[in-house]
């Protein structure tokens, strides 16, 4: 009996230890770290009970912003801690954060000064890119090939969050919003719990099967999407009981869930695989030769290229140098050294380059631009005339299309990249004007417009951060991409800062009291404004704005195109020893 469990557990054993059920893990907890996306859901909630105006709330998105975005404590975190630490840091502070705004709201606690409201939120905000950069970074690393593909199926896991919390809190609280802060405050943070200790490096290695897996899982989420769209158009169009809804949470619950029969046939499979492969020797050599090292992302382009050790390993000062002071010394040396586009770049070097900063201003209009529209779409529905059901419906339309524009730009671009050699900075610019056409419909609403906009929006605010994490992967490296990403994403907070609080919230309050005072009578506790003109001039000023963003990302794609006419996955490829060809990432 003993010697016929022996090979069930040691399958068990391979199965929970192999990559695959790391992906599948992953997915299960970035489907829960979207809160931030659906802002728009819980925040009439947020001001009515606790007596904002339209600018106090903004203030309090913006702080969402900076904790959702500003990642440098998960970033360095993650360079020197396992992944497993940083994922329990982000579930505690989920669960504080929103568990307090939830206390607030439901008046369980007196009401809280604006600043700890703004703390709260940012912390339980915050948590996310501990979420975030914990799976993804330890995901990139165990699967280096396709940085756009496995980019964009992770990262749009997280757009896809808003859509299931969405199903998940109709089918459990109604139409109460206040529900929902709950339900983000505790689910995050029990699934990472589960699942915390399958996030982890391991080493990558050759596997016939990769790009196959990863479009089961991409076929998955596709029809995880078409789903809620269908959940969403009949809810709609038909007034169903409170059991639909918890059918359609049911399934969408199921659904999520059947990723992991995906992942167990995929490991099944390369174990298959692997026992040929240690078969089959060359000079002796094993499998275990054929895995790629664990510092190769590590090593860029031209240190591949020519044989050379990193610029990194090349800083050491000749201590007998007397002529020149050590410092001088150093500096000649950082100069001389610097790396080229897809190498690894140190965080000095990558803060001193024109590409960074170029980037970081086109996200700070895009990215700013595209959050303006997603935290104020309960207070621009509500200005028009929209019922709360369409609200949350326009949250959804958001999510579901932010993963669209997630895994649509990180796979389309792929197939761009390696068959047209189509930089992904010259696509970053096409979105970034496409983004233009949502933005004038919100200035310009007729009936309906607004779910045509939620649709676009939300597919060219996925589709900018998705190319940003690979544009970032790409021209600086891996060997410090957890910081560097997280650097980086301080462009969507300022530009959330400037555009949300500054614009939105200002202008919809002047219009609100413009409004008041024509008519004061119609007006009984909080200041509203209704009507086209309270969102007109803030809509406009964002189309100026990510037009201009657009204009600047065109410059780095003129930078880029040399560099994005080479194969810079070429370095990843990983050749198997059997004569079996090494995956085609482009097919």
């Amino acid at each position: 009996m003993v010697k016929m469990k022996l090979p069930h557990a040691n399958l068990i054993k391979q199965l929970i230890n192999g990559r695959w059920m790391m992906a599948v893990a992953s997915f299960y907890i970035l489907a829960c770290s979207g809160a931030t996306y659906i802002f728009g859901i819980y925040s009439g909630a947020i001001k009515k009970e606790l007596h904002y105006n339209q600018e106090t709330l903004d203030t309090l998105s913006f702080f969402k912003d900076i904790g959702a975005n500003v990642g440098i404590i998960a970033g360095l975190m993650n360079d020197m801690l396992p992944p497993w630490i940083v994922l329990i840091v982000g579930a505690f502070m989920n669960l504080f954060g929103y568990l307090m705004i939830w206390l607030a709201v439901t008046h369980r606690i007196a009401r809280p000064p604006t600043w700890q409201m703004n703390l709260f939120i940012c912390a339980g905000a915050n948590s996310q890119t501990f979420a975030n950069t914990g799976v993804m970074v330890t995901f990139v690393k165990n699967f280096p090939q396709g940085r756009g593909e496995v980019l964009g199926i992770i990262k749009g896991f997280v757009g896809l969050s808003g859509a299931l919390f969405t199903q998940a809190y109709h089918a459990i609280y109604g139409d109460d919003s206040r529900g929902v802060i709950f339900l983000i405050a505790l689910l995050p943070s029990l699934v990472t719990f589960i699942f915390i200790f399958f996030i982890r490096i391991i080493t990558p290695v050759y596997d016939k099967r990769e790009k196959r897996t990863f479009y089961s899982f991409l076929y998955l989420a596709l029809l995880i999407a078409a789903f809620l769209s269908l959940a969403i158009i009949v809810e709609n169009v038909v007034e169903i009981p409170l059991w639909c809804y918890k059918a359609f949470g049911a399934m969408s619950v199921m659904l999520v869930v059947s990723n992991m029969a995906i992942g167990v046939r995929a490991e099944l499979a390369y174990m298959k695989q692997r026992p040929r492969l240690e078969s089959s020797t060359v000079n002796g050599k094993k499998e275990q030769e054929l895995s790629i090292a664990n510092e190769l992302p590590n090593v860029g382009i031209k240190a591949t290229l020519s044989g050379k050790t990193p610029s990194s390993c090349q800083l050491d000062v000749n201590e007998d140098s007397s002529r020149k002071p050590k410092f001088v010394t150093k500096l000649k040396l950082f100069l001389e050294d610097w790396p080229q586009r897809g190498d690894d770049f140190t965080i000095p070097q990558a803060l001193l380059s024109m590409d960074l900063w170029i980037l970081f201003l086109s996200l700070t209009c895009g990215v700013g631009a595209a959050l303006t529209a997603v935290d104020n779409m309960g207070q621009i529905g509500e200005s028009l005339g929209y019922s709360p059901r369409s609200i949350s419906t326009f949250v959804s339309l958001i999510s579901i299309w932010n993963f669209l524009g997630r895994v649509g730009s990180g796979f389309g671009s792929e197939i761009l990249l390696r068959r047209y050699r189509c930089p992904h900075t010259l696509i970053l610019t096409m979105v970034l004007a496409m983004a233009c056409i949502g933005y004038i419909l919100i200035a310009f609403p007729t009936t309906n417009t607004l779910y045509i906009a939620s649709i676009i929006l939300g597919f060219c605010f996925g589709a900018q951060l998705s190319l940003y994490f690979a544009i970032m992967s790409e021209l600086f490296g891996l060997k410090y991409y957890a910081t560097l990403q997280s650097v980086g994403g301080i462009a969507s907070p300022l530009g959330s800062y400037l555009l949300n609080v500054r614009v939105a919230g200002h202008l919809y309050d002047r219009a609100a009291q413009r409004q008041f005072v024509q008519a004061p009578g119609h007006m009984h506790g909080e200041l509203k404004c209704m009507g086209h003109e309270c969102f007109r001039l803030t809509f406009l000023i964002m189309t100026t704005v990510s037009g201009f963003g657009s204009l600047v990302s065109c410059v780095l794609a003129v930078r880029t195109r040399n560099f994005y006419s080479q194969d810079i996955y070429r370095r990843f490829h990983v050749k198997p020893d059997n004569g079996e060809r090494p995956c085609e990432s482009g097919h």
